[in-house]
């Protein structure tokens, strides 16, 4: 882990806070050892190498890479289950930042059509203090823009190995772990080069859901479901409302009776959602946009 850690060129790389030389520190810390550096290496990963919109800087797609030996370090090494289950979460949150679809193409063109500019660009906002960074983003070039789309780019061509190290995750014995990893799987399929496999997964996912007792597990992997474009209409007379509301936000759905009747009781009972889960949050996909924005709608919503 050590050795991959210094063999990424993070003097190349910026994050929230700038140039990326803090980065591996951070990621080793997560190893263990210092509860304090834990938590510092912690809100790193999650504040510092990926944006507050939901999108990815440059240091995020090697991060992501490392991140997926930390999981597996872990695994052997930590006493705290949720860090594994974390790693996971942020791969999820990876593959959804990364999911360019048909405008990869595009994107790639014009990175590869002012590639020299680009490293210019990144030079030169390495290169400068605070103050100067802030200048480069207003620079009017618009290069800085279309280096955060090189970055997912960067991303996006990742997705395939995060999938490929997430899919064994689905077999663990803990729930939370299957459901993280149900999510993270959900998003990183999406990637074209996964088609041929989502059928397969979509065949596992229902497999998972009608053996699952666990209403925020069902929802998690009704939601990845809906992401790999599955049919999750057979949940939607489930008796939990999250369960229901999940099972009616598929894509595949849009515009069925019973779905918009599940989702229009939820809009007048915005309650009744996160209660269907207990003590537990929503799924985990309700912690990012767009579905986090849909939490947002519901909760101003006045109750019957």
């Amino acid at each position: 882990m050590v050795d991959l850690l210094d063999d990424v060129g993070w003097s190349r790389l910026f994050h929230a806070m700038g140039p990326a030389h803090d980065t591996p520190h951070h990621l080793a810390a997560l190893l263990g050892g210092d509860d304090s550096a834990l938590v510092d290496g912690y809100s790193h990963l999650w504040s510092t190498t990926l944006r507050p919109e939901g999108k990815v800087w440059p240091a995020t797609a090697p991060t992501a890479l490392l991140v997926v030996e930390l999981l597996n370090h872990l695994l052997s090494a930590s006493d705290d289950p949720s860090l594994p289950d974390a790693m996971l979460a942020y791969l999820y949150a990876v593959g959804l930042a990364a999911d360019l679809g048909d405008r990869a193409a595009e994107i790639r063109a014009r990175v590869e059509d002012r590639a020299q500019e680009l490293r210019a660009w990144t030079d030169n906002y390495l290169s400068t203090d605070a103050d100067g960074r802030s200048r480069t983003w207003q620079d009017g070039t618009g290069l800085g823009e279309l280096v955060l789309d090189q970055a997912t780019l960067a991303c996006f061509d990742l997705m395939p190995t995060l999938l490929q190290q997430t899919l064994p995750h689905l077999a663990s014995e803990r729930v939370a772990r299957r459901t993280c990893a149900a999510a993270a799987v959900g998003a990183l399929a999406r990637h074209p080069s996964a088609s041929a496999q989502r059928p397969v997964l979509l065949e596992r996912f229902a497999s998972m859901a009608r053996a699952s007792e666990s209403p925020y597990e069902l929802a998690t992997l009704l939601v990845a479901m809906g992401h790999l474009g599955g049919d999750t209409r057979y949940w939607l007379t489930h008796p939990n409302a999250g369960v229901r509301g999940c099972a009616a936000l598929a894509p595949g759905l849009a515009g069925d009776d019973t779905a918009e009747r599940v989702l229009l009781r939820l809009a007048r009972s915005p309650r009744a959602f996160s209660q269907s889960f207990g003590d537990m949050a929503p799924p985990l996909q309700f912690q990012f946009e767009p579905y986090q924005g849909l939490l947002r709608k519901w909760s101003v919503v006045t109750e019957d």
